[in-house]
């Protein structure tokens, strides 16, 4: 089996802008994209978090850390502030090593849904 370098997205909305509930969600569309793709830290190479600009409570990277994600670098970043863009939101790209005959599985929880409704197979939770 041959493996190769991927990436995959998640996104998911916040209720509010506290910082338990910034870990909790961003704790959510992980463990949706590990579970989804198979992965475990070992395949992980890093994963960049971007937030809007109305997501200031908490660091997303700290439900990677509270996960036991410590060997992985993380960022984050404010996302681009386009108007009419969805709020309250925390993006994640997982760089993972994976098998290369094996469809990336994106996970796109809550509101945004509507950020890849091409790229959402199952229930948004």
């Amino acid at each position: 089996m041959t493996e190769r370098l991927r990436a995959v997205r998640g996104a998911i909305t916040v209720a509010e802008d506290t910082p338990d509930e910034v870990v909790s969600a961003t704790r959510l569309v992980l463990e949706d994209m590990i579970a989804r793709n198979g992965l475990s830290p070992d395949d992980m190479v890093s994963l960049i978090f971007t937030a809007t600009s109305d997501v200031t409570s908490q660091f997303p990277a700290v439900a990677a850390r509270e996960m036991g994600l410590t060997g992985v670098p993380l960022l984050c970043a404010t996302e681009i502030p386009v108007p009419g863009s969805l709020p309250l939101c925390v993006r994640v790209m997982l760089h993972a090593y994976m098998p290369a005959d094996t469809p990336v599985a994106h996970s796109y929880l809550r509101e945004a849904v509507r950020l890849r409704d091409d790229l959402v197979d199952g229930d948004p939770t």
